[in-house]
C-alpha cells in the first residue's frame, strides 16, 4: 500500500523496530535507514536525532544542520508534528511540509537553548520561539 500522504517521524529506536534491526546499524547510516523506511512504507519519513534527515520514497532527502541535544525532551515531537501538520494544512507537500518543519523546529529549539540552555529546556520552549523564526524568516 503506498502511502504518499503520511509522514512518519521516528527515533531511532523506533527505526530500528520498523527496519528489525539495531539501534547502531540505523545511526552508522541515518540516511540509507531513513530512506529504507520511506520506500518500504511509501511515506515521507523524519529520522528525528542529531542531524535529523527528510526523506521520502522516491529517494529523496534532506538533512538539517540544526537543533540540539536539549530538543531531546518530552512533547519535542509532538511539537514538530504540530508544525508538519500545520504546514500541511497550509498546502506544502508532505516532503516540503515535513522539511520546512524539520528546519522551524530545529531553529526554535536553538533559539531557546541560547536563552535557557539545553538543560533547561522543555517542549513548550520550543513552541514560544517559533514566532520569532517565523518572523525572521519573513512569514
Amino acid at each position: 500500500m503506498i502511502r504518499d500522504h503520511w509522514i512518519l517521524t521516528p527515533h531511532p529506536a523506533e527505526a530500528s523496530r520498523l527496519l528489525g534491526c539495531k539501534v547502531s546499524e540505523v545511526q552508522q547510516d541515518r540516511v540509507q535507514a531513513a530512506l529504507a523506511i520511506a520506500r518500504r512504507s511509501g511515506a515521507c519519513v523524519v529520522l528525528k536525532g542529531c542531524g535529523s534527515i527528510v526523506a521520502n520514497s522516491a529517494g529523496g532527502y534532506a538533512i538539517c544542520p540544526g537543533g540540539n541535544p536539549g530538543m531531546a525532551t518530552a512533547g519535542s515531537g509532538d511539537v514538530l508534528t504540530g508544525i508538519i501538520a500545520g504546514l500541511l494544512g497550509q498546502g506544502l507537500s508532505c516532503f516540503d511540509a515535513a522539511s520546512t518543519g524539520v528546519m522551524a523546529h530545529a531553529a526554535a529549539g536553538d533559539l531557546a537553548s541560547s536563552k535557557l540552555g539545553e538543560m533547561a529546556m522543555i517542549a513548550g520552549d520550543i513552541t514560544d520561539a517559533l514566532p520569532q523564526v517565523w518572523k525572521s524568516a519573513g512569514l
